[in-house]
């Protein structure tokens, strides 16, 4: 079966490093990827509007099943990063992280392990509605980019029952495309978050 998958990344600080990643999987003959937009067109975008590329972000994400973060030392951190993330869960997408430190940018630079940025959006339950969360300055607040509530039937991971924010790492894999030779396996990686969202 053909896998889409849409890669989300801190392009500035991360793209040499993801197309290294990319590469590895174009040879698949079962692996599809997205989310590899020409830098160019990411900045167009974003001069626009905001809403300009939310859209052109969400029409990334259109037949994709699952998404999978490249995490450098700063992607966390990344607004349309988040955005990204939000729409994957709102669209059912499975979900995990693959840090890329270890991958020698156009420089020939090691990176620094990041955070994880699954652990820095989560699910929260207010009234018996669900909203997303964000971590700022160390503290969780309401995810200002998508702030309608969402329906337990939207997740494919357990609701949160409480106010307390739930980290969608909790329900993510997260591995190291270094360290775990991700060459040889991120195909199945990437198939073991389809399977966690039933995709």
């Amino acid at each position: 079966m053909t896998r889409k998958t849409f890669f989300s990344f801190h392009y500035q600080k991360d793209v040499w490093r993801a197309w290294n990643v990319r590469n590895c999987l174009v040879v698949s003959e079962d692996q599809k990827v997205d989310g590899f937009f020409d830098g160019s067109v990411f900045e167009a975008s974003k001069k626009e509007s905001d809403e300009a590329l939310k859209t052109f972000l969400r029409h990334g994400l259109k037949n994709t099943s699952v998404t999978c973060v490249l995490a450098g030392q700063d992607t966390a951190a990344r607004r349309w990063v988040r955005y990204e993330i939000v729409r994957s869960v709102l669209k059912g997408n499975g979900l995990l992280t693959v840090d890329i430190h270890g991958l020698r940018n156009n420089a020939k630079e090691l990176g620094v392990k990041g955070t994880d940025p699954l652990a820095e959006v989560g699910v929260y339950l207010v009234n018996d509605k669900i909203y997303f969360a964000e971590l700022k300055g160390g503290k969780w607040v309401k995810y200002s980019d998508y702030t309608s509530a969402i329906s337990a039937f939207d997740l494919w991971f357990d609701a949160p029952t409480s106010n307390t924010v739930i980290k969608l790492s909790k329900h993510c894999m997260r591995y190291d495309f270094t360290a775990q030779n991700g060459r040889e396996n991120i195909a199945g990686w990437i198939e073991t978050a389809a399977a966690l969202a039933g995709r």
